[in-house]
């Protein structure tokens, strides 16, 4: 089975960098059929789009956040990375990888469990 698992810091003080990592297993990120996606879960708010890679590296960030976002894949590792700068307390949420079907409007398959990710000085 396909399995996305988040690794980084729970904990990040305001204007440093939260670098987040998905491992993935069971599939590979040089798929060609599928996205690979940051999204995140903030308090009384819904589920946000952060950023997604292609298999060719191609990258695409929500508007909102596109200043201060980044994110690459490391093919070897079979993993993908994010990066948002400048962080502050409203960037506190449960922060998840995912993968999506790139075709036919098909929702997220797959999720990693999240991790909670905590602005605090």
């Amino acid at each position: 089975q396909v399995q996305l698992q988040e690794s980084g810091p729970g904990l990040v003080k305001p204007s440093q960098t939260l670098s987040l990592t998905c491992t993935v297993s069971g599939a590979s990120i040089n798929a060609n059929d599928y996205s690979w996606t940051w999204i995140r879960q903030s308090p009384g708010k819904g589920l946000e789009w952060m950023g997604s890679i292609l298999n060719d590296g191609s990258t695409y960030y929500s508007p909102s956040l596109k200043s201060r976002t980044s994110g690459s894949g490391d093919t070897p590792k079979n993993q993908f990375t994010l990066q948002l700068r400048f962080m502050t307390p409203e960037d506190t949420a449960v922060y998840y990888c995912a993968r999506r079907p790139i075709m036919g409007h098909k929702d997220y398959d797959y999720w990693g469990q999240g991790t909670q990710v905590t602005v605090s000085s």
